[in-house]
């Protein structure tokens, strides 16, 4: 079992110690950037009145991003059963 790591994450001008596993390290500072870049892309382009309306929107744009991903994968999976079930039936014709 690895270490625990003690780290400080800076999102929207605040601090947030965390305490992970090392391998988690990399992936929360990338997010963590991301969300910072996003947060100065919104408060460029909209007029917004706080940094929750900000963080708000943050979160709508990641977790619509991640529920895409997921539709996306459904379609592509029932692409995929499908063609197979196509090629297993041109396979039966032709071994018949």
């Amino acid at each position: 079992m690895s270490d625990k790591l003690k780290i400080k994450l800076s999102i929207a001008d605040r601090m947030y110690p965390l305490t992970i596993n090392p391998e988690q390290e990399e992936g929360l500072r990338k997010a963590a950037k991301k969300i910072d870049g996003l947060i100065k892309e919104f408060e460029q382009n909209y007029a917004v009145r706080d940094k929750q309306d900000v963080l708000a929107m943050c979160a709508l744009q990641f977790a619509s991003f991640v529920e895409q991903k997921s539709i996306d994968k459904e379609y592509m999976l029932k692409d995929v059963e499908d063609k197979l079930v196509s090629l297993d039936n041109l396979l039966q014709e032709k071994l018949s």
